[in-house]
This record gives C-alpha cells, structure tokens and sequence, in this order.
C-alpha cells in the first residue's frame, strides 16, 4: 500500500529527501546540547574557569538556534510534500470515478466517495506530514542517543532496554485493537455523510412531509454510532500516554536511583549522569512519539486502504485497446439483437432484459411504454453504454457498440435521462453542455424547440439567469425543458427521452413532438413514458412487460392486438374523462 502511496508524491519526491537531511541535522545539533552541558558541570564548573563556560554556552545558544531552524525548514518541507500528495491522490481519485460505469458508481455510494476524497485523503496527508516531522526523527533520535547513552555508561543503559521493550508490547496490544476500530469508524462516517447528504437533496419533500422529526432521529442514531466508534477508539489510544508516563516515570526514578550510586562510587561524573538523563528523555521522548505516530498510522493505513479500493477498481465499461478509431454515428439505425441483461451479482432469474429484439430505422420515432419495473430504463441505458449486455448484442449503424470508443458513442447520442440534473451557473453555460462552442443564436433555436425559450425570456435575467445547484429555482417542468434543450445542443442523431417529459403539460408536449419531427426529422427519438399521449403518435411503439417486449406496433395495431397495451390506455382514458366531469 506504501508504495503504490507513494506514486502520489509526484514532483515532491526531492523534498522528501530535503526533510530527511534536515531531520538528521537538527537531531545531530539535540545530540550536541547534552554533551556541551556536561562539559560545563564536569569541567567549567569545578575550575570556574567562566570564560570556558560563557563560549560553550554560546556555542550552545548558537545550536540551540541552527535547530529550530532546521525544525521550521522541515515543518516546511513536510507540509509542501504532504499537500502536493493530497492534491495529487485527490485528483487520482476524482479522475478514477469520472472513468467509472454505472454499475461501479452503484457499488460505492456517493457518501463513501466524498468521504473517500476528502476526510481519508485529510488523514493520510497528515499522517504523511507528521511522519516526515515525527517517524524520521524519532527513530534517529532514538538509536543516536541510544549509542551515547551506552558510551557513558553501558550497565546503567541496560534501564532504557527494558522500558523500550515495554513500550513496544504495549503499544502493539493497543495498536492491534484500535485498527479495527478505526475501519469501523470510517465506515460510520460514511453513513453520516449520506445521511446528511440525502436529507439536504430531498429537503423539499422532507418539508412537504413534515418529516424532520424522522429525519432527526434517523440522524441522530448515525451520529451516536459514530460517536459510540469514535469513543470506544478513543479510549483505547487514550491508554497509550499514561502507560508511556509510567514507563517514562520508572525508567527516570530508576536512572537516578542506579546513576547516583554510580556517581557516589566514583564511576560517573555528575555532569554525565545529568547528560545521560538527557539521553535518557530524549529515548523515551523519541519512543513515545514513535508509538503516537504508529497509532496515527494505523488509521491512515485503513483510510489509505479505503482509498486504493477506489484506485484498484476496474471501471467495468472500457474501449477495446484500439476501438474504431473516429467511428462515429452517421445515421442513428439502432438494433437491439437478442439482448438480455442484468446487473451485476444478480442471478440469471434475475434478468432485468430477456430476448429484447428490434430495429430502430433512421430518423424513426419509437416510443417505449409499460409498467413500473419494466425495464425501460435499463433497455435504454444500452445504448449509450451505460451498462454492457450480459447476452446479445446492441448495435448502432450496424457496428456492436462495444466497438465504439465511449466518447464517439456518447458523443453522437443525444439523452434526458429519468432525473433531470442543472448545474450551478447560468442557464445559458447548463446549454453549452449540448455544444460548447454554440453560439447564441443555436442556443435559442434548441431552447425554442424544446418549448422553453418563453418562460426562459419571462425571467429578469432570460439566459443569463443564474441556477442555483440542480437548477432549484426552476419548476420541475421548466428543468425537464431545460434538460431536453441541452440534448437537442448537440443535434444529435440518436436521441433518447427517458419519461422526461412527465411534469410538461400535453400542450408543451405536443409541441415538442412537432420540433422532432421538423427540425430533428434525421434523428432517431426514443422516448420512454408512462403516457401512451406521449407516444401515441410514434412510427413504432414497443411495450415492455416484466423485462420482455409483449408487442411492437403503431397505436391503432397495438391497441387491436395487444392486451397491456389496451388495458394501459383505456385506464388512462377513463382517468382522463373522470377528470374532465369532475
């Protein structure tokens, strides 16, 4: 995991090896203090030679200085490297989900994905920081003051021995149980950020409903179990410093305890039991940041693990390695060949498509009705490549869409999908998604095909009306208009209406169709719709039932032939003459 990690860094690798060197100097200049201070009691001090300890201590002051600017270097150094990996493991992150298909979209969550990107991202880029401060130092500062403590005095060094063992174990016993306690907690907080995530998209209905009071609650249970996680880790780690304060405690009363006897003896001088003190809490100083570090780490490593989950998944819809290069959608001919599908791990029971066949000719107008769960959805999700068949084949212009590269296939097709998504910024800049570089007079054109140049006009600002997120202050009915008029941006020779046009009255609806049939009379249209009104007019119409196609027909055909269909539309009727005399 650390060296797939590490490919993050990027162009900070060299400042890696700055901290490193930095590291090394201001150790070398902590190491420097002690023994300068004993030379002042063993030798100043006796003599009283003050000119020998005022230029010692100078040199000590000078030292002192040189360290703390090596530190702040290194804190700078550190926090640029830590940055730049965030950026760059971000920006992989974000990257490897643009490249995702539906399918893998539906296995994370999008909670779990912003979680991902920001809160364990945070995590690793501060245990990177203080890993470059804390994890370099601390094991130098370790081994070089275990060295001169045993040059002093090997017996007495023989305390430290037994209180780094001891604060090994210790904190391997808690390491152990707070790493799977700090997987838990991620997991928590990714169920709190979708429970607020949800709540705040669909505040409207929870308003409409009166329902904040479940939504409270439903908040509050999430909160508390990650509360509940976070405490239970929180009091593991929190045995780490009262144990590392004992162990610190005992090996310094035993130093002195063991040192002073050796000092009476005549075997140490006091200046060098009081610089082996020194070492002695810069050991256990260096032990005990060491164990605070790789309990820090031991959370990264489950967000950095959480993290390559991401990375290490294969988007499920890729372009062969050299798909028809520049193939592009001439005509729009659609056909559909023995298709089945299903979503993965489901079961061949559980085919949401069986034995789908039909030709969609060019410039034709489809429509594609039935019932809840019916699967018109799916069936069009095909054809741009949303999803891949599981059997069959779907073809465009006669080539299997898998030979397409994603971007020609997508490119050539224009879609209004089910949920009809605006994006923060003008209502002229969510057009442009159709062409970037249209100019104004095509924009006017689509928004007038799409019967939404007059209520676009009625505002104060008319194109350049700002949209909130999801185009919040438009009517569901103005955002599906918007939706169509973005689509019809790209005159493309595929266009597919997935129930998008629900909230638009009959007469918009009408007048709609007309502009396919005028200005997009090459463009192949499928429209999926719960009204037969909607599609009544088609040049086919296909009727799904339980993933099956149970007819294909014009209206008059179909409503001669077939029994869902007849059901479907004289249900539709009678609500419609109940309507009228109410």
């Amino acid at each position: 995991m650390i060296k797939r990690l590490y490919t993050y860094v990027g162009d900070y690798k060299r400042n890696i090896l700055y901290c490193l060197l930095l590291v090394l100097g201001e150790v070398v200049c902590e190491l420097m203090l002690p023994l300068m201070m004993s030379r002042i009691v063993d030798v100043g001090i006796p003599s009283g030679n003050l000119r020998y300890m005022g230029a010692l201590g100078a040199v000590m002051v000078l030292v002192a200085l040189l360290a703390m600017a090596l530190g702040v270097l290194n804190s700078k150094f550190s926090a640029d490297v830590s940055q730049g990996f965030a950026s760059n493991l971000r920006e992989a992150l974000y990257m490897k989900t643009e490249s995702f298909s539906f399918s893998n979209i539906d296995r994370f969550s999008g909670a779990s994905l912003v979680t991902r990107m920001t809160s364990d991202v945070t995590m690793l880029q501060m245990s990177l920081m203080m890993g470059l401060r804390i994890l370099t130092r601390a094991p130098i500062m370790l081994v070089s003051a275990l060295v001169i403590a045993v040059s002093i005095n090997a017996r007495l060094s023989m305390v430290i021995v037994g209180a780094i063992l001891a604060l090994a174990i210790g904190t391997a016993l808690i390491v152990r149980v707070a790493g799977v306690l700090f997987t838990a907690l991620q997991k928590r907080l990714d169920a709190l950020n979708g429970t607020v995530q949800e709540n705040l998209i669909a505040i409207r209905v929870v308003k409409a409903f009166v329902r904040e009071g479940y939504e409270r609650l439903k908040f509050e249970r999430v909160n508390d179990a990650l509360t509940k996680t976070a405490m239970k880790a929180g009091a593991v780690t929190s045995l780490l410093m009262p144990m590392m304060m004992l162990v610190m405690g005992a090996t310094t009363v035993s130093v002195i305890w063991f040192g002073g006897g050796f000092v009476g003896a005549g075997v140490m001088g006091t200046g060098e039991l009081m610089s082996f003190i020194s070492y002695i809490m810069q050991i256990l100083m260096s032990v005990i940041m060491f164990s605070m570090i790789f309990v820090m780490m031991t959370r990264a490593r489950a967000c950095g693990e959480r993290a390559l989950e991401v990375l290490n998944t294969e988007p499920d819809i890729l372009d062969k390695k050299q798909p028809g290069q520049g193939m592009r959608i001439t005509k729009g001919e659609i056909e559909f060949r023995d298709v089945s599908f299903r979503y993965g791990g489901d079961t061949e029971e559980q085919n949401v498509l069986r034995r789908i066949s039909f030709v969609a000719k060019p410039g034709e107008l489809i429509g594609i009705i039935g019932g809840t769960g019916s699967g018109k959805t799916s069936l069009v999700n095909l054809v741009p490549r949303f999803y891949d068949v599981t059997e069959g084949a779907v073809l465009v212009d006669g080539v299997d869409v898998r030979e397409y590269s994603q971007h020609d296939l997508r490119d050539g097709i224009g879609m209004v999908m089910q949920k009809n998504n605006l994006f923060t910024g003008t209502i002229h800049d969510n057009l442009l998604w159709g062409r970037a570089d249209a100019d104004d007079e095509a924009v006017e054109k689509a928004a007038r095909a799409a019967q939404a140049h007059d209520f676009i006009t009625s505002f104060p600002g008319g194109y350049k009306t700002e949209l909130g997120q999801g185009g919040v202050n438009v009517s569901g009915g103005q955002k599906q208009r918007l939706c169509i008029a973005r689509a019809m941006m790209k005159s493309p020779k595929i266009l597919i209406l997935d129930d998008s046009t629900s909230a638009v009255d009959t007469t918009t609806e009408a007048a709609i169709r007309r502009s396919f049939q005028e200005d997009f009379r090459d463009t192949t249209v499928l429209i999926v719709a719960q009204r037969i009104s909607s599609v009544q007019e088609a040049d086919k119409i296909i009727v799904m039932d339980d993933g099956a196609i149970s007819g294909i027909g014009t209206h008059d055909e179909l409503l001669a032939a077939n029994d869902i269909y007849r059901e479907i539309y004289s249900s539709q009727t009678e609500s419609q003459m109940e309507g009228g005399v109410a």
